[in-house]
């Protein structure tokens, strides 16, 4: 296992087979144990048909960005997926009902939220979905994870550092555990 904090973990063994989009998940929680249950969320997402080459980031410790309750535990999953978006998001949300996922108002404490960040370079809005995710360029939470997986990546001609420096007052630290 890698040091934590450092380079990715597998969620699952890669398989070779997937083809299709890649995109990216946020994964958060901050009811419960947060580590354990991210750990549990990205077994399953690997584990769903149709996602394969699944890679977490390091676990990161989140105080709440417009939201309520103790503090979030954060990662970010690359997975190569050939459901289309929509399923994907069906997906994303049976895995957090199965965790007890609750939404009594908007932005309540969460067991498990899944979040579809990017999904190739496919640009949505619709009543369901938007993509990329509005929000993520103003997460430090998003957008920490997101660079150890892609270090390199430019979201609407803004690399990802420069977008953090724009969130240096959110709170964020490295957990000193592995996502595996």
């Amino acid at each position: 296992m890698a040091a934590y904090g450092t380079e990715a973990a597998q969620c699952a063994p890669s398989d070779a087979a997937a083809s299709g989009a890649t995109a990216y998940i946020g994964l958060g929680a901050n009811l419960g144990d947060g580590a354990e249950t991210l750990r549990q969320a990205l077994r399953e997402l690997a584990a769903t048909p149709g996602i394969g080459e699944c890679a977490a980031s390091p676990f990161y410790r989140s105080a709440p960005v417009d939201a309520s309750g103790p503090d979030f535990i954060n990662a970010v999953a690359r997975l190569r997926t050939t459901l289309p978006p929509l399923a994907l998001l069906d997906a994303l949300q049976a895995i957090e009902q199965a965790h007890g996922r609750e939404r009594p108002y908007r932005n309540a404490p969460r067991t498990l939220d899944l979040d579809l960040l990017i999904y190739g370079d496919l640009r949505l809005d619709s009543p369901r979905l938007t993509l990329p995710h509005p929000r993520m360029r103003e997460r430090a939470f998003v957008l920490l994870p997101l660079r150890d997986l892609a270090p390199g990546m430019v979201l609407d001609g803004a690399g990802l550092d420069t977008l953090l420096a724009r969130c240096g007052g959110q709170a964020i630290q490295p957990l000193p555990e592995s996502p595996a």
